[in-house]
Order: C-alpha cells, then structure tokens, then sequence
C-alpha cells in the first residue's frame, strides 16, 4: 500500500516503510536495530521512527529511509531495523548518529505514545 509517498508492507505480523516498493535498499546501507515494548499500531510507529531518522540523517546525500519492525521471536516487544541506503559509502560517524537516534529515552517514548494514542 502506498500512502503519502511511502510504501508500506505488511508481513508476518510486522510493517516495512520504504520510499521504494518492497522495502528494498538501492545504494550502500546504514542500519542499526533496536528493541521496543510492544503496543500501538505498528505504522504509526513506523512512521513516528522515520520522522526522526530523516531529521537527523537530511544532510546525507541520497538518504532514503527504511524502517522495518516486526514482533521479537526470542522475547516479547518489536524489533525495529532501520536505517535506509545512501547514494555514496556512509561515514563512520553516520552509524553513531543513526544509533543515537534510535536509542533516545525521550525519542523512544515519544513514539511508543504517539503508537498508543493512536490505536483504536
């Protein structure tokens, strides 16, 4: 489904949130993965994620992000892949960036309100 611009995949009880159909990256990559309770609606989470992402990632040449979140097999909550490709070879400093990002106490509840609220 695309919406706004951004594709969105449904599978195996989780979304994939892309520019490109299919969630497919074209270009080096840059990803980092995190966890997060579950709860909320995963889309909105998705897009709340990428929001930041793209915030903190603009000034990359040819960023594209990709968020993939999908339920933990090992434990309970979401594991979250994100990241997206770029049109050269990422810089070091880029994966401390995307890292810090995802690993934001007010960011992350931010978003798992923003995911909460939302739900109906």
């Amino acid at each position: 489904m695309r919406r706004n611009g951004w594709h969105i995949a449904r599978q195996d009880g989780g979304v994939i949130l892309s520019r490109r159909p299919g969630g497919r990256a074209a270009g080096s990559g840059l990803w980092a993965e995190t966890r997060l309770p579950a709860g909320g609606r995963l889309s909105v989470l998705a897009h709340e994620i990428r929001k930041d992402l793209w915030r903190a990632l603009r000034h990359v040449r040819g960023f594209s992000p990709i968020i993939e979140i999908h339920p933990c097999r090992e434990e309970a909550g979401l594991c979250v892949r994100a990241g997206g490709a770029t049109a050269s070879p990422p810089p070091a400093p880029l994966q401390a960036t995307l890292s810090a990002v995802l690993e934001d106490s007010a960011r992350r509840a931010r978003w798992i309100s923003h995911a909460a609220r939302r739900q109906k």
